[in-house]
């Protein structure tokens, strides 16, 4: 453990995701570590959205080291190469472990007991289990469509039911939860606005923001892509900005308009 007193700008974690808005880097020192030795994915069939997350909850709760914690709807589920997930018939909850092989071993079959009563599992060895998370991260299943709006909502997990139900009752949408359930990514129609303002005003009324990731051009020019801020957190913003950048010349309007 490390203590650390500081005083004024936490520069990494300022700078990360701030878009070249407040400076612009020079040299990035990262650090890595090895890759696990072995990698498990359990698998949980035929849970609706709000029993998908309080399974996720569990999970991630539980002393077993839970890496991943994603579900797929249906029609989600069906497009996945993985077989065991496409051929599943309905949704699937994907939980994933990794790290030392006896230790991923054992850490898989007390999950898959403590589980049990939640019905049928399986279980996707290195390769599969390598192969579901690559399509999660890429969002495979919601990019097919160049003519459809894709949206990151992050929420708290226990929200991420709530916000999916409020925009499915309005849009054809089809979306996917990970993180447990905290973040949601969304496919829906461009019309009417991207649905920007449903999307949004759904978040709101739970707390969480809305980032547009992509959208056809003339769409994106109309829409603010990150989620406007309350008028304080907007003030601190600027204030920010004034700090690194008073001139405003380092990609002035990137994120938020004025900074």
């Amino acid at each position: 453990r490390v203590v650390k007193n500081v005083t004024g700008y936490d520069l990494s974690k300022l700078v990360t995701g701030s878009f070249g808005t407040l400076a612009a880097l020079t040299e990035v020192t990262l650090k890595v570590l090895p890759a696990a030795e072995k990698a498990r994915t359990l698998l949980l069939f035929g849970l609706d959205d709000r029993a998908a997350v309080a399974a996720m909850s569990r999970a991630l709760g539980s002393a077993h080291e839970i890496s991943g914690a994603a579900h797929l709807p249906p029609d989600i589920a069906k497009g996945s190469g993985v077989s065991y997930i496409a051929g599943a018939g309905g949704a699937v909850t994907a939980l994933r472990l990794e790290g030392h092989g006896p230790s991923v071993e054992a850490r898989l079959e007390a999950l898959r007991g403590e589980l049990k009563d939640l019905g049928q599992s399986e279980e996707l060895h290195s390769k599969n289990t390598a192969a579901l998370w690559r399509e999660i991260a890429d969002v495979t299943y919601l990019v097919e469509h160049a003519d459809r709006v894709v949206w990151k909502v992050s929420v708290a997990p226990t929200h991420g039911p709530e916000v999916v139900a409020a925009i499915t009752a309005r849009v054809e949408a089809r979306y996917l939860l990970d993180w447990g359930g905290g973040l949601i990514l969304l496919s829906m129609p461009a019309g009417e606005g991207g649905w920007a303002d449903e999307l949004r005003g759904a978040v709101a009324k739970v707390g969480g923001h809305a980032t547009l990731l992509r959208a056809p051009e003339a769409l994106r020019r109309q829409i603010s892509v990150f989620h406007p801020q309350p008028e304080p957190l907007a003030a601190l913003t600027a204030r920010v900005k004034d700090s690194f950048d008073p001139r405003r010349i380092l990609n002035p309007g990137r994120m938020y308009s004025g900074v």
